[in-house]
Order: structure tokens, then sequence, then C-alpha cells
């Protein structure tokens, strides 16, 4: 039924466990896999009284960035390729996570979208709302969503 499947992946124990079930399903219907993380873009800056002033650079941050995707991906990577399930991986920069899903989900002819419940957690999840919520929403392939 499914031959390509889009993993998105944050590097949480939950995308994580989401990661490693979508390799074993993977592997039980043939499919291949194409694991994405979608990196920050580099936050503006907020001036004025009591602000912190961050110094790490836009190209300081991008290489952190793509560091930390490169090692995300090099482990979802690992996992299907233990169990011989043939896979690929891509990262871009998004301030937009759920639309870069989609768009790579679109641009690497997946059939299915195979995500954990939920990422951020607290705060930051309340205001930046759930981006599996987003892509179900906006979504016209089918998604499959790991608890």
């Amino acid at each position: 039924m499914f031959k390509h499947i889009l993993v998105p992946t944050d590097g949480s124990d939950l995308s994580r466990s989401a990661s490693e079930r979508a390799v074993a399903f993977a592997k039980s219907i043939g499919a291949k896999i194409t694991f994405f993380y979608a990196q920050p873009d580099f936050p503006l800056p907020v001036y004025g009284e009591g602000a912190l002033i961050d110094p790490t650079t836009p190209d300081q941050f991008r290489r952190a960035a793509k560091e930390e995707a490169d090692r995300i991906l090099a482990e979802a990577k690992a996992m299907a390729e233990k169990e011989n399930v043939p896979c690929d991986t891509d990262t871009v920069v998004s301030d937009t996570p759920w639309e870069a899903i989609i768009d790579c989900a679109q641009r690497h002819g997946c059939d299915l979208i195979f995500m954990a419940s939920h990422g951020r957690r607290g705060l930051a999840g309340l205001l930046l709302g759930s981006e599996t919520q987003k892509v179900l929403t906006h979504s016209k392939l089918p998604v499959l969503v790991y608890r």
C-alpha cells in the first residue's frame, strides 16, 4: 500500500520512538523511508531594557543547527540501516516546520507521513501549537500519528 514514508524527527524521545516504530512498519510492508529534520532559523534579536543579548552570530547558529540536524538524522538512518530498510535523509531551514514537512513529502514523492503525536512541551508547545496538528490539518497525504 505505502511505498515511501516520510518520518519527521526532532530528536526528542517520542520522536526517536516514532522513528523506531516507523522503521519496523516500513520493514513489514517493504517501504522506503525519508527521515526529515526542520532546522530552526536564526531568531531575530530582541533589544530593549532588560533584554539579553545573545553573542551567537547567525553563521554560528546555522552551523550548530546543521550539526544538530546531521546528528539526529544520522541516528535515525542508523536505525533503518540496522533493519535493512532503505532510507534517505533531508533537512531544510524553516520557521514553520509543519509546512517544511509537507513540502518535503511532496518533494520526495512520499505517500505517507509517519510522525510523533507531539514534540515540544510546556510553554513552547503551547505558544507554537502542535506541528503534528498543523500537518494533519493541511496535508493532502495520509498521516499516521504515533503516540
